[in-house]
C-alpha cells in the first residue's frame, strides 16, 4: 500500500479504532530452500554427459608447447631450454628406424584434448552442447554417466549462438531431459548446474537466477540468463535446470578475472536454444529469419530530432538491395518500433526477434517515419551465409556548387570533387556532400564527424549540394527545431549523427 493510501485510509478510520494501531507490513511471499536436490538430481544425472574432442594440431618447430609470455621475459628461455631437452630424451618422427622424411625441425602433428559437457534430449541419441567444445574436433566422444564411451558425429553448430548438436547410437534408449520455458523464469528462483568442471564429470552446484536479459558482447543474439551457481571451465555446454527439472539454459560462460568461478555465469534461455537445436537437428545448420537493414542505436538527441517522446526502437542506416526490408519499403532513417508484435525497446532486441521469426512469414513491421508511425507488412527472409553489409543507393556524382560555412555546427562543406575522391577514397558514384572542415570543440567534432565525410541526407531527405544543406538548416531553425539529423558516409559505413542545432539572428 502506498504511503499517501495508508495515511488516508488512516483518517477515515480514526473515529472507530484505538488509539493506538501498530502498523505491520505483510511481508512478501518467498519459497524457502528445498530440504534436498538429491531426489531431483538423481532423476537428471543421468541424462547429463561429458564430451572430449580431440584435435591433430601442428607443434611449432621453434617453439613448441611454449605458454603465452612477454616477449623478452626470464621464463621465455627456460621453456625452451627445458623443451629441447625433453625433444632430445623423447627423438621425434624420422629417427630409430622411420623414413627420416620429417626433420628435427618439423615436430610431429600432436593431438589436443578439449573437455566439457552436454545432456540428452532425445533417447536416441540426441545431444546438445555448446560449438565451442567441439570447434575443429577430428573426433568427438560422449561419455555416460556409466561410464559407457560412444563416439559421436557432429549433426550440425552454430558459432553465433555458440550451439551444436551431436549425434552417438547407444545400444538402448538414453535417459533425457527436456527444454523447458524460459521466458517464465524469474530472477532469484532457484537453479542447479550439472556438468563436467575441470573433468571431474558428475558435479552439481546450486543457486539461482541473477538476472535476466544480459549482453556480454558475445554476439548479435545476446539474451543470457546470469546465475550465480558455479560454472567453471568444462561446464561448458551442461544444462542449467529449475525445479520441475526442465532445461532452462546451456551454461555457456563465466565472468571472471581469475578464469575461476566467482559467482557470475552465463547460459543460453531454453527458448533460444531449443529453435536453433531443431533447425540444426534437421537442417545441419541455423535458419534464421532475416530483414536486411543495418541498424544503429537510438540516442535521446536523434529520439527529439525525430520528434520521438522516448529513444526506443531501432534506427535504420542502411537497407540491403533485393532483401526483405527494401521490398516492404522500409526506408533508410526509418525507426523500427514493433517487429511481428513485439516491441523493439533497443536495438539489440531486433537482430534475435528476426532471427526467431519464422521464414517466408508475411509479419507486421511499426515504423516512425515523417512525423507519425507507420505499419508496414514484410516477408521474412532466411539469412544468408554471408550477409552482405547494408548500403544506400548512390546515383551519380552532383555538379560542382561553391563551398558553405554551416555556423553553428562548426562545418565547412564542399561539392564532391576529383580531387577530394581521391584524397579521401571517396568511390566515384558516392553522393552527398564533403565535409572539408571541422572545427576543434564544436559539436560535430565530439560526436565524431571529421574531414572526408560526406553528409548524404539532412533530417532524411537527400542533399547534393552544399546550398540543399544551408537551405535543410534554415528550414529546421524556422520549424524551432533544437537538434539536426545527419546521415554520415565515414571510412566505416553509413551512420546517423544527431547535431544541436543553434538558432541563428534574424
Amino acid at each position: 500500500m502506498r504511503l499517501a493510501s495508508f495515511r488516508a485510509l488512516a483518517l477515515a478510520t480514526c473515529l472507530c479504532l484505538p488509539a493506538a494501531v501498530p502498523f505491520i507490513p505483510v511481508p512478501a511471499q518467498a519459497h524457502g530452500a528445498p530440504d534436498s536436490f538429491a531426489d531431483l538430481v538423481q532423476k537428471l544425472q543421468p541424462a547429463v554427459v561429458n564430451i572430449s574432442s580431440t584435435t591433430n594440431v601442428q607443434a611449432s618447430a621453434q617453439t613448441p608447447d611454449i605458454p603465452g609470455l612477454p616477449p623478452g621475459s626470464p621464463f621465455e628461455q627456460f621453456f625452451k631450454d627445458f623443451l629441447n631437452r625433453h625433444k632430445d630424451m623423447n627423438p621425434g618422427d624420422g629417427q630409430d628406424g622411420d623414413s627420416g622424411d620429417q626433420s628435427d625441425n618439423s615436430p610431429a602433428p600432436r593431438r589436443m584434448q578439449s573437455l566439457g559437457s552436454g545432456f540428452i534430449v532425445d533417447p536416441s541419441g540426441i545431444v546438445v552442447t555448446n560449438n565451442h567444445v567441439i570447434d575443429g574436433a577430428d573426433e568427438v566422444t560422449v561419455t555416460l554417466q556409466d561410464n559407457t564411451i560412444l563416439k559421436a558425429t557432429v549433426l550440425g553448430h552454430d558459432d553465433r549462438t555458440d550451439l551444436a548438436v551431436l549425434k552417438v547410437k547407444p545400444d538402448k534408449p538414453l535417459p533425457s531431459v527436456t527444454f523447458g520455458d524460459s521466458d517464465t523464469s524469474r530472477v532469484g528462483d532457484w537453479v542447479l548446474a550439472i556438468g563436467n568442471p575441470f573433468g571431474l564429470g558428475g558435479s552439481v552446484t546450486a543457486g539461482i537466477v541473477s538476472a535476466r536479459g544480459r549482453d556480454i558482447r558475445q554476439g548479435p543474439y545476446d539474451d543470457f540468463l546470469q546465475t550465480d551457481a558455479a560454472i567453471n571451465r568444462g561446464n561448458s555446454g551442461g544444462p542449467l535446470f529449475n525445479m520441475n527439472g526442465e532445461v532452462i539454459g546451456v551454461n555457456t560462460a563465466i565472468y571472471s578475472p581469475s578464469g575461476g568461478s566467482i559467482g557470475i555465469g552465463f547460459a543460453i534461455p531454453a527458448n533460444m536454444a531449443k529453435l536453433v537445436v531443431d533447425q540444426l537437428e534437421h537442417y545441419g545448420h541455423p535458419r534464421r529469419g532475416w530483414l536486411g537493414v543495418r541498424i544503429q542505436e537510438m540516442t535521446p538527441d536523434i529520439a527529439e530530432s525525430l520528434g520521438l517522446h522516448e529513444a526506443d526502437g531501432a534506427m535504420v542506416a542502411g537497407v540491403n538491395d533485393d532483401g526483405p526490408a527494401q521490398k516492404a519499403h522500409i526506408q533508410n532513417g526509418d525507426v523500427i518500433l514493433s517487429f511481428n508484435n513485439q516491441t523493439v525497446k533497443e536495438m539489440r532486441n531486433l537482430p534475435r526477434i528476426v532471427a526467431e521469426t519464422a521464414i517466408d512469414h508475411a509479419v507486421p513491421v511499426v515504423v516512425w517515419r515523417d512525423g507519425k508511425q507507420q505499419t508496414l507488412t514484410v516477408t521474412v527472409a532466411e539469412q544468408p551465409d554471408d550477409q552482405p553489409q547494408a548500403q544506400a543507393a548512390k546515383p551519380a556524382a552532383p555538379k560542382a556548387n561553391p563551398s558553405a560555412d554551416l555556423a553553428g555546427l562548426g562545418l565547412k562543406v564542399m561539392p564532391i570533387t576529383d580531387e577530394a575522391r581521391q584524397k579521401y577514397q571517396i568511390s566515384a558514384d558516392q553522393k552527398g556532400v564533403l565535409v572539408s572542415v571541422v572545427a576543434a570543440s564544436s559539436p560535430a567534432a565530439s560526436r565524431g564527424i571529421k574531414a572526408g565525410d560526406v553528409i548524404v541526407e539532412v533530417q532524411q531527405k537527400p542533399v547534393n549540394t552544399p546550398v540543399q544543406v544551408q537551405q535543410r538548416l534554415a528550414e529546421l531553425r524556422r520549424q524551432e527545431r533544437k537538434a539536426v539529423l545527419l546521415l554520415i558516409q565515414g571510412q566505416d559505413g553509413l551512420r546517423w549523427v544527431p547535431l544541436p542545432l543553434e538558432h541563428q539572428p534574424g
